[in-house]
């Protein structure tokens, strides 16, 4: 059970009847997760709704050799287009999230939820708005790994983080879908013109411009 004065911190509930908020609290829980907690993992059933609080969730796709790429992250009041599809349609999870620092989260019922969807307009609304935006930056996505040179999603990257990074290269290279060595001698080539400087964890960039040339190049 959860309180309604924690359901009045979700800014996606808030406009819901006070009848529907009654069951939602009665159903939902709120729970705090660590960070580098796994939420789930590709082939996991789904079985329930997972609304941010504070924190944020990384889900990514792994492959068979171990390289990885971000999909998208979930904060506060987002929902997962991934959790969705597999709770509208009964599927295990295509893919993995983990929370990126401490979390707190409301978790609301599988079977809650598709009620919500069919007896709630207000809730099945905002839903299939999240999920159509979600679609949208997934498909841009696709667009960039698929028709984008990563030497240019990595200056998109910088110019995005920019000034200072604190990120290591692993890190960098789980984010964009590549490896470690890439992404480094990539880096390295940068820091050659002049673009960035890099030290132990941390990267500056000293030209975003040169790297906003690269991008659209």
């Amino acid at each position: 059970m959860v309180s309604k004065d924690i359901l009045k911190q979700c800014t996606f509930l808030n406009d819901l009847p006070d009848s529907v908020l009654k069951t939602i609290s009665q159903h939902a829980q709120s729970i705090t997760v660590p960070a580098a907690t796994n939420l789930f993992n590709n082939g996991d059933p789904s079985d329930k709704l997972v609304l941010v609080l504070s924190g944020s969730i990384r889900v990514y796709k792994r492959s068979e050799s171990g390289r990885e790429v971000s999909l998208y992250r979930v904060n506060k009041d987002k929902l997962c287009i991934i959790t969705l599809g597999c709770l509208l349609g009964g599927n295990n999870y295509p893919a993995a999230g983990y929370t990126e620092e401490d979390t707190v989260l409301i978790t609301i019922p599988r079977s809650l939820f598709l009620d919500l969807v069919a007896n709630t307009p207000q809730f099945r609304t905002k839903t299939f708005n999240q999920f159509a935006d979600r679609v949208s930056g997934l498909m841009a996505l696709v667009d960039e790994i698929s028709f984008h040179k990563l030497d240019q999603r990595l200056a998109s990257y910088l110019i995005k983080n920019a000034p200072v990074i604190n990120a290591s290269h692993q890190s960098i290279a789980d984010e964009l879908g590549s490896v470690r060595e890439i992404i480094s001698r990539l880096l390295k080539s940068f820091e050659k013109e002049g673009w960035v400087e890099l030290s132990r964890g941390e990267i500056r960039v000293n030209d975003p411009k040169s790297l906003q040339n690269k991008i659209i190049a």
